[in-house]
Formats: C-alpha cells, structure tokens, sequence
C-alpha cells in the first residue's frame, strides 16, 4: 500500500466549487435583498412624485418663482404697451 494522495481534480469552466444548496442559499439572500430594494425603491418613487407634498415642503420657494414670473410679464406686457 502506498500513500498517495487520490489526484485531486481542478474545477472545470464555470463551477466555484460551492455545493448546490450553497448556491440556492446565495440565491434565496440576493433574492430577499433584491426585493427589499424594490421596495424601498417603490417608496423612494412615491415620496418623489407626490406631488401635494412636494407642493407643501417647496411653498416659499413656489411663491417666490410665481412673483418673480408675475412681474417679468408685467414688465413685458408695460413694454409692449408703450409701443
């Protein structure tokens, strides 16, 4: 009897040497992270397009754009007048 190791075989073209519930384990954690990314996407998307809040948080600003719009037309329009 002699004591050589068995030859040990390098892995072939696309495997990682993990076993296949190991994979399915990766598989079942990219899947819950995925989906709550989704969801914290989805929630990212409707806090963005509501537009009543963003109306609500943005108001001075809104104010401040609509005078300075009111009086740019109110310029052009007195302009136009002294024609």
């Amino acid at each position: 009897m002699s004591a050589q190791p068995e030859p040990v075989r390098p892995p072939t073209a696309g495997t990682s040497g993990r076993s296949p519930a190991e994979i399915r384990r990766d598989i079942d954690l990219q899947r819950r992270d995925l989906g709550r990314s989704v969801e914290q996407l989805r929630g990212r998307v409707a806090e963005l397009t509501d537009w009543r809040r963003q109306v609500y948080e943005h108001r001075s600003q809104l104010i401040v754009g609509a005078a300075v719009a009111g009086f740019a037309l109110g310029g052009l329009m007195m302009l136009r007048r002294r024609r």
